[in-house]
Formats: C-alpha cells, sequence, structure tokens
C-alpha cells in the first residue's frame, strides 16, 4: 500500500467512526452525513399510521441526521408485498413483521438475527420474556430475528353487573365458569350464559379454553406427536362443547368475531371469548361499569395456561444499506415512552416491561389484568406453531367445518382432536424434516 493509500485509509476509518456508527457494516450517507432509512408499516390505515407518524417524528427529533422515510402497507397485502420483493429486489431497511410470517420471512434469508444487537444496548433485560420467547420459537435456531414491540392476551369479558345480580364473583376456577354460565342464563329473558365462536376464527379460542382447562403446556410432545387429542383435551372439548345451546344461541355454531361481539353488545350474553382488541366495542354499547376482563380461570393443575398471540415486531432485513440507522428506529420504537405510546394508542401490551407500571395501564383494568398474567412467572403460555407453513390451513380450512360438527353433536370431541392431531403432527415432521440441517 503506497503512502497516499494508507493515509486515506486511516481518514476513512476515522470519518466512519466520527459518524457515531460502527465501521463493521457501517452505514453510508450522504455527503453531508445524512441518511434516510425507508420503513414499511405491516398494517397501514387510519388506526395505525398516525401512531407510526408520530414515533418517527419523536425519532427524528432525537436522530436529526436520520430521515425516515413512513410506507403504510394494508395487513392483508404485506406478505405479497415481501414476498415480492425478496425476489426481485426492493426490500426496505426495516419493517412491520409479526410471528405468523417470522418464520417464511427467515427461511427466505430476508432478516437479520438482533440477538446481539439487543444484549449490547438499552433494550437490554428490559423485554418481556414470554413475549422474546414467543418470536424465537417461530424459527429453527431460536434466534430473534424481530424487536418485538407488542402482543395481545385472551381474555373472557364479562357482565359486572349480571354477576352483582346473581351473587356471583368473577370465576377463579373452571367449576366456578360453569356454574356461572348456568346461573347466568335465562331463556325467557333471552340472556344466556356463554357464546361460543362456531364460524370463522374459531379454532385458536377453542384451544385456549381446551389447555386452558387441561394445564397441558405444549402443542407437541419431545417426540413431535401434537397432544391435542390429549385425553384431559378430549375431556375438556366435550365439556366446552356441552354448552351449545344448553347456554348459549343456537346460531353460535356459524358465528364469527362481528357476530359474536354483536350478541354480547346488545346485552344478551353475560360471558364472551375474546382479546383485548374488543374493549372499545364493549365499552361504548355497554359501559365501561358494566363489562370487565379475566384472564382464563387456572387450570386443574393450579397454573394458569393461555395460548400465546403473535407478536408484533419490527424486523432488519439483511439487504438493508443503513443497518445501524435502522436498528436504531426499531429500538427507539420499543424505548419506554415509545412502546407505551403505541400500546396505549392501539389497546395491546407492550413488549418493554418499564411500561408494565404506566398510570394508564393501571387506570384499564382489563390492561392491568393482562399485564399481571403476562408476567405472572407461575402462568404458563402455549406456543401456538405459527411457523408452521399448513397451520392456517389446518385450523381454517380443514378444522373449522369439523368443530361445527362437533358443536352440533355430530362428531365427537375425541374423533375431532384425533383428526386435529394427525394434521398437526404430519406439519410438524415435514417442518422438522426440512429443518434438519
Amino acid at each position: 500500500m503506497t503512502t497516499r493509500s494508507a493515509r486515506l485509509a486511516v481518514l476513512t476509518a476515522a470519518l466512519m467512526l466520527g459518524s457515531g456508527l460502527t465501521a463493521c457494516g457501517a452505514d453510508v450517507g450522504s455527503a453531508d452525513g445524512k441518511i434516510t432509512i425507508t420503513f414499511w408499516d405491516d398494517n397501514g390505515g387510519p388506526a395505525r399510521t398516525p401512531v407510526w407518524r408520530r414515533i418517527i417524528a419523536e425519532f427524528q427529533k432525537a436522530n436529526p441526521t436520520i430521515t425516515v422515510k413512513y410506507v403504510g402497507i394494508p395487513i392483508s397485502q404485506i406478505q405479497q408485498k415481501y414476498d415480492r420483493a425478496i425476489a426481485g429486489g426492493g426490500l426496505p431497511d426495516v419493517g412491520g413483521v409479526s410471528t405468523a410470517m417470522l418464520s417464511g420471512l427467515v427461511a427466505q434469508k430476508a432478516l437479520d438475527p438482533l440477538d446481539d444487537r439487543i444484549s449490547g444496548g438499552a433494550l437490554n433485560g428490559k423485554l418481556n420474556e414470554q413475549v422474546t420467547t414467543a418470536v424465537k420459537s417461530t424459527v429453527p435456531d431460536g434466534a430473534t430475528y424481530m424487536m418485538p414491540l407488542s402482543t395481545n392476551l385472551g381474555v373472557l369479558w364479562y357482565r359486572t353487573d349480571w354477576f352483582e345480580e346473581a351473587g356471583l364473583e368473577a370465576p377463579m376456577s373452571w367449576d366456578d365458569f360453569f356454574t356461572a354460565t348456568e346461573r347466568l342464563t335465562d331463556a325467557a329473558q333471552d340472556r344466556h350464559g356463554f357464546t361460543i365462536r362456531g364460524g370463522t376464527g374459531s379454532i385458536a379460542q377453542m384451544l385456549e379454553m381446551v389447555y386452558g382447562q387441561s394445564g397441558i403446556t405444549e402443542i407437541f410432545d419431545a417426540s413431535g406427536r401434537a397432544t391435542v387429542n390429549d385425553p384431559r383435551n378430549v375431556a375438556a372439548l366435550t365439556k366446552l362443547a356441552g354448552l351449545y345451546k344448553k347456554v348459549t344461541p343456537e346460531a353460535d355454531v356459524s358465528n364469527d368475531y362481528v357476530k359474536m361481539v354483536a350478541q354480547f353488545d346488545a346485552g344478551n350474553i353475560a360471558i364472551m371469548q375474546h382479546n383485548l382488541g374488543s374493549f372499545n366495542d364493549h365499552v361504548k354499547a355497554l359501559g365501561r361499569e358494566h363489562v370487565a376482563a379475566m384472564a382464563v380461570p387456572k387450570s386443574a393443575a393450579g397454573f394458569q395456561v393461555v395460548l400465546s398471540n403473535p407478536v408484533a415486531g419490527i424486523g432488519l432485513f439483511a439487504s438493508g444499506r443503513h443497518k445501524d440507522a435502522a436498528y436504531r428506529f426499531a429500538e427507539f420504537a420499543v424505548s419506554k415512552a415509545m412502546n407505551s405510546y403505541w400500546s396505549e394508542k392501539t389497546g395491546v401490551l407492550p413488549a418493554n416491561t418499564d411500561v408494565n407500571e404506566e398510570p394508564w395501564i393501571q387506570g384499564l383494568q382489563h390492561m392491568a389484568e393482562a399485564v399481571k398474567v403476562l408476567n405472572d412467572p407461575t402462568a404458563k403460555v402455549v406456543q401456538m406453531p405459527y411457523y408452521l407453513p399448513e397451520f392456517n390451513t389446518i385450523t381454517k380450512t380443514a378444522m373449522e367445518p369439523e368443530f361445527q360438527k362437533v358443536l352440533r353433536g355430530t362428531l365427537s370431541a375425541k374423533d375431532f382432536l384425533d383428526r386435529f392431531a394427525a394434521k398437526l403432527t404430519a406439519a410438524q415432521a415435514s417442518y422438522k424434516k426440512r429443518n434438519s440441517g
């Protein structure tokens, strides 16, 4: 190397280090030192876009040399948009990612793992353990391929005024739950103790009620066989399905989310199973003083079992030109102030545990209850196999019509769960085979 070349190399290295970004894989900006990164919002629309624009504005205020170009993409189009960009180029530096799509993106080597960046940065030790476990369990190598932002939790919404009129407390056990559904049913007044979601989206809710009773904590055992047809789950489903038409409306067999919520908010249902997202609908229809949320009762084993919900987060794309700046943006979005803002505005659970004691959370009964469960070390989260490419087809196309047969009494709970288990076990075996190398 000539003396001139050596001097140029030293000067280049000094400029890179002086920029505040790492020399290894450092970002290259314009002549004035400014950088523009592109962010794809995976759920763009009137509800989420203003929230992201505020976070971006705050980030740019704190990082004046970085401009974030926002691109809002409807949730129904995001998977296809990512797949096309992977195939043809044009991926963003950073983008919204959920665990429901994470496995496919990782299989295509589209994302960078973030473990080293997280452990060496401001969020080390501040991310909820249940949430990070859900992210890591979605991929074969157990790495963290997205910065977790938030998640949800299944709850039982109940009419506090009905319980008070009947002299009942919120159920602390499954026996209390089943007793309450019977006590609060009055066919003459068109009152029903419970509503079962039998239409679109029914399987996840059914599984939470089944595993919540049985206390089984894994979808697959050590050998890779699905546990859904374990005798304890069969007994639990038999009991749950026995509620249909006894304490539920007959229309439940085909009711989807919209119809289920409409029934509850019309004042005909005592208890409805859903997640935190329906809070505003219930409050608007019934009044905050008449509705509350509770997690599923503790299992027969003495601890609470809940199903994992998809985790929303931010992925760092492997093809990005400005990875340090992109990570800085992801980290900023999950800082205490911004994660609190995001969670409050979107009604979800924060990934940053520093947000848990924020006054707005403690002032909302359903959020405080959910945060308590999510951070309870004795609670068990059953990790749903969102990583299986066949999972949506199995649950929606194959098993939803079969579940309706269980409710109608034309298919036994055991036969239904045996069929379900066979499909899941086969999908898991295929997944293991594909990723064994």
